[in-house]
């Protein structure tokens, strides 16, 4: 398994990786590309320059979690989410694509932009994860407790890996 991030030369930072956490790396990220299609904007020019997108909250609960309602008011979440919610999911296929395009088996040593975008990756792998699986804050003592016939325990030895790349991934970049 791997060892996490460390600091690596020039603010960057460095892993290994092998094989098998480079598949699912790639599975995952690929997902949460799929999962958070491009925005959809008007059929005006100025909202499509814009990124001006539709103002209605998703009924899929991984997506309610990925862009949640930035307002209790209904009518201004809505506007909030609008004008934000399409530059918000270019954002995140960025972020993907540059998991996907950095991750290898071996060393891997990724610029601060890089290690960034990955932190933010890395967290929303974990908020798909972790709302699908019904994660609570007691996930760790779940899984301590948890025998490894039970069917959650790999997805949840997963989910705990993740955060564990993204915790070591944070002290290395500070």
């Amino acid at each position: 398994m791997s060892s996490g991030f460390s600091r690596g030369r020039e603010g960057g930072v460095v892993t290994t990786f092998d094989e098998a956490e480079v598949s699912i790396l790639r599975s995952l990220a690929s997902h949460t590309l799929d999962l958070v299609e491009p925005g959809e904007t008007g059929d005006d020019p100025l909202e499509r320059a814009l990124g001006i997108g539709p103002s209605e909250k998703s009924d899929d609960p991984v997506l309610a979690r990925l862009f949640p309602s930035a307002y209790e008011d209904t009518e201004q979440a809505a506007d909030f989410r609008r004008y934000t919610e399409t530059t918000l999911r270019e954002g995140k296929r960025a972020d993907a694509k540059i998991v996907l395009d950095s991750v290898e088996p071996g060393h891997v040593e990724l610029t601060q932009e890089q290690a960034r975008a990955w932190m933010r990756a890395l967290n929303d792998i974990r908020l798909v994860l972790g709302t699908r699986l019904e994660v609570t804050e007691e996930v760790h003592d779940e899984l301590a407790g948890m025998r490894e016939d039970d069917p959650r325990y790999p997805v949840l030895v997963l989910y705990d890996w993740l955060t564990y790349l993204q915790e070591t991934l944070v002290h290395a970049l500070w």
